[in-house]
């Protein structure tokens, strides 16, 4: 059966060639984009989300559940500096429930961006295998 060849990036400055779908891996959509209120997300509220975030912080004393990394190290006058992010250890499209204290943990951002990679492949994993 002929295949079509491959076509170039449908980003207009771009010249390389579109790997997955119509674009090259550097321009592929980002996931969750326009969806960045966490009731959207998740069918809580911000301050809802705020308060979860409190008391996990408080529970786990402000160290990544991954590597240990304490909130209090890292040097929050520099504006590059995140403070850890709230995490389903869990996640939701694996059964992960959205406010339950057991799956919420506190995650540096270098562990959290690494972990929701992971679970963007095995979610796009799922979804195309369902097909």
């Amino acid at each position: 059966m002929p295949v079509a060849p491959p076509s170039r990036c449908t980003d207009p400055e771009c010249h390389a060639l579109a790997t997955r779908g119509s674009r090259c891996d550097e321009h592929q959509p980002i996931p969750w984009r326009g969806r960045h209120d966490k009731a959207a997300r998740y069918g809580i509220t911000s301050g809802q989300w705020r308060a979860l975030k409190r008391k996990v912080t408080q529970r786990d004393n402000g160290c990544c559940y991954m590597c240990g990394l304490d909130q209090d190290d890292l040097d929050v006058s520099d504006p590059d500096v995140q403070l850890h992010e709230l995490d389903h250890i869990i996640p939701m499209f694996e059964g992960g429930s959205a406010t339950s204290l057991d799956n919420l943990g506190l995650a540096c951002t270098a562990c959290h961006d690494t972990k929701s990679k992971v679970e963007a492949l095995r979610a796009n994993a799922r979804r195309h295998t369902a097909r």
